[in-house]
């Protein structure tokens, strides 16, 4: 029985002793995994700070740029022209000047529509890698929670297995020395049957004889008495 309890408490040690292992193991992947997680959100968040401030400064220049461009070709009113009273005759009065600023406004709608087209590129792409940010953020987030829910659950799996590898390590020492003990006990059993086999061996092989003896002697002492 000692024996048979040595061999199943080996085992158990052996089982505790590989998932021991492998929750340790669990929560160094996990830290590692962690420690990469952070440096990685660290990068991309630079990286998001970098690009947004590219952007807004982007979309500064060009408004800056726009409104220049609006005060130089917007539309004006041609001015209307002015009755003077003049003899008939008389030369007319050279064009107003409100109608030669007209030429500058040839094709600036384009210009126009391609900064304002460029500056919603610009807030679209910003408002994109917010959301981005924000994703990638709230996905941070969460594998960091879980994986520290699991790493304290693994350490609570520890703590709990690493008390039952210290009572299964002691039940064993205690079998070990009991089996011990058992086989010296064993080994006295076993000279004393020796020492029982030796007197009782002589006693059977001998017994005829002894007999004989016994009979001759209880014989002589008869006559004895008869005597």
């Amino acid at each position: 029985d000692l024996t048979a309890l040595i061999e199943n408490t080996k085992a158990t040690i052996d089982t505790l002793k590989k998932e021991l292992a492998e929750l340790n193991k669990e929560n160094a992947d996990m830290k590692t995994a962690m420690k990469r997680a952070s440096e990685d959100r660290e990068s991309e968040n630079a990286e998001f700070q970098q690009f947004i401030a590219e952007q807004r400064g982007t979309q500064f220049i060009l408004n800056k740029a726009l409104d220049r461009m609006k005060q130089t070709y917007a539309p004006k009113a041609p001015v209307a022209a002015v009755q003077t009273d003049q003899e008939p005759g008389a030369a007319a009065p050279p064009p107003p000047g409100g109608f030669k600023d007209y030429s500058k406004n040839k094709g600036s709608g384009g210009v126009l529509g391609l900064l304002q087209g460029l500056i919603d590129e610009s807030k679209t792409m910003e408002a994109e890698s917010l959301k981005a940010e924000n994703d990638s953020q709230s996905a941070y987030e969460s594998f960091t929670k879980d994986a520290n829910t699991s790493i304290q659950k693994n350490n609570e799996l520890i703590t709990q297995k690493s008390a039952e590898h210290a009572q299964a390590t002691a039940a064993l020492t205690q079998a070990n020395a009991d089996r011990g003990k058992a086989l010296s006990d064993m080994e006295d059993l076993l000279a004393y049957k020796a020492t029982l086999h030796a007197s009782c061996d002589f006693t059977l092989k001998n017994f005829d004889r002894i007999q004989e003896a016994r009979a001759a002697e209880i014989e002589a002492l008869g006559q004895a008495q008869a005597i």
